[in-house]
Order: C-alpha cells, then sequence, then structure tokens
C-alpha cells in the first residue's frame, strides 16, 4: 500500500473532523441542554478542540455545567502551545471572577494549577486562596496552589 499522508496525518485529520462535527452540534443546541455537557465530555482528549473549550469557559452566557466540563478537561489537558495555555488560563480567571457563577468559580480555582506560570494567574490564584469570600472556592484555590508546586516538583507544570 503507498499512502501519501502518513497515519498522524489522517488520524488528526479525523480528530479535527470529529472536533467540527461536535462544536457544530454544540453550538445548534438550547442554551440549558445537558447534551452540551456530554459534548465536552466527548471533546475530552481531542486536542483540536482545546480553542473551542478555551471560549466556553470565559463565556459567562455559556450553560454552566458544560463550563465546568471545560474547566476540567482544561486542568487535565492544558495547551502544550504557550499563547493558548495562556489564552486558558486567561478564560479561567475570567470565570473565577464572575461572582454569580460559584459552581464554575470552584472548578476554575480548582483547574489554575497547570497556568500558574502566568504572574497574573499566579497572584490571582493567592489572593483567592487567601481571601475569597466562598469557603468553596478558597479551598478549591488552595488545592490548585498545592498542585502547581506538585507540578513543579515533577517538572510537569509545562511552559
Amino acid at each position: 500500500m503507498n499512502d501519501t499522508h502518513p497515519p498522524t496525518t489522517a488520524a488528526a485529520t479525523a480528530a479535527a473532523e470529529a472536533a467540527e462535527r461536535l462544536i457544530a452540534e454544540y453550538r445548534a443546541l438550547p442554551s440549558g441542554s445537558d447534551r452540551k455537557r456530554e459534548i465536552i465530555t466527548e471533546l475530552d482528549a481531542n486536542a483540536q478542540a482545546l480553542p473551542f473549550l478555551v471560549s466556553v469557559v470565559a463565556d459567562a452566557e455559556e450553560y454552566d455545567l458544560a463550563r465546568v466540563e471545560s474547566t476540567t478537561v482544561l486542568r487535565v489537558r492544558p495547551p502544550a502551545d504557550p499563547d493558548l495555555r495562556r489564552r486558558a488560563g486567561r478564560a479561567l480567571l475570567t470565570a473565577l471572577r464572575e461572582p454569580e457563577e460559584d459552581l464554575v468559580r470552584q472548578y476554575a480555582a480548582m483547574s489554575l494549577a497547570p497556568y500558574t506560570s502566568d504572574p497574573l494567574v499566579a497572584m490571582a490564584l493567592d489572593s483567592t486562596a487567601r481571601a475569597d469570600q466562598d469557603p468553596l472556592v478558597r479551598n478549591s484555590a488552595r488545592f490548585s496552589i498545592m498542585e502547581a508546586h506538585r507540578l513543579q516538583e515533577t517538572g510537569a507544570g509545562g511552559p
């Protein structure tokens, strides 16, 4: 067999097509549809979907449970690309600062560990851990700080 495209190219193309299909389905759904959360879960391991997940986290009008699921994906699979990684950290900060979204804020705080190389993230996380009015958000920020130290010690913290 004489394939002109290496398997990695075919796999990347398939991943991109799957991401596009799921993102289109997501956007066509009503705002409170739980299928949105399910789609985020399906996009979990698809690196092609990371920019979309960043946009979901940053959008206060998005379905809360889809935003929570997106924060979790960004915690577990932070983007390798430095620019996208910075944008992901900043999107999580945006979510952290929303006063009426306690669950989203809690998950955003818990997901910031891989992004603490950004001084703005590190300062906001420290401030949140010390002084946030919501004890669950404070505890999530403290968890994230401990996780950031662990990631730095093991060299898994990324750029």
